[in-house]
């Protein structure tokens, strides 16, 4: 199928409480994170370990994840073509009072069968609009893995590089990768 053709039958959805999570998405995000984490993604959380990873390792992440969802704090969006889900991510508010007017991106993933079909941006052009129509922010922040070309991702969607800090990603001994952090004013 052409990435045009597979654009067409794009949809994104919006999930703002755990209750809307069915069991079978819960199983769907948690298979699309176990194949970025183990083909290389930069995708990797707190609370299990680096790839290989399994269902049992992502689950309970995933499970916190959707636990933290509220319309006023946090959003999954999530796309779906033809019926599968083809990539997700987390929209969440800042909780710290001085920083309530902005919020962070987290755990951007298109699953590897959807990858270079432009599931990504398109999440990522509708992030915005719900950060700011529907959650009052003003400003999103992001932060990367250096080495995989990400920041050039971002930045052809308007994100702009703010900072690194060096080496502060230890992707596997010897291989010490920038946190790229990242900003998008609203």
């Amino acid at each position: 199928m052409a990435a045009h053709e597979t654009m067409k039958s794009l949809e994104l959805a919006q999930f703002s409480r755990p209750q809307e999570i069915t069991p079978d998405l819960r199983q769907e995000l948690i298979d699309c994170w176990t194949a970025v984490s183990n083909t290389g993604g930069a995708v990797l959380a707190g609370g299990f370990p680096l790839p290989p990873v399994s269902a049992r390792d992502v689950g309970p992440v995933v499970d916190q994840i959707v636990d933290g969802l509220d319309p006023r704090r946090g959003r999954l969006l999530v796309a779906d073509v033809e019926g599968v889900l083809a990539g997700w991510l987390i929209l969440r508010r800042d909780p710290h009072p001085l920083v309530t007017h902005c919020g962070v991106v987290n755990h951007v993933q298109t699953h590897t069968r959807f990858r270079g079909m432009g599931i990504g941006s398109a999440m990522m052009r509708r992030v915005p609009g719900i950060a700011r129509d529907e959650m009052g922010l003003e400003r999103l922040g992001l932060a990367a893995r250096a080495g995989l070309g990400l920041e050039d991702f971002y930045g052809k969607l308007g994100w702009v590089e703010i900072g690194r800090w060096p080496a502060a990603l230890r992707v596997a001994p010897g291989d010490d990768r920038d946190e790229i952090l990242m900003s998008l004013d609203l």
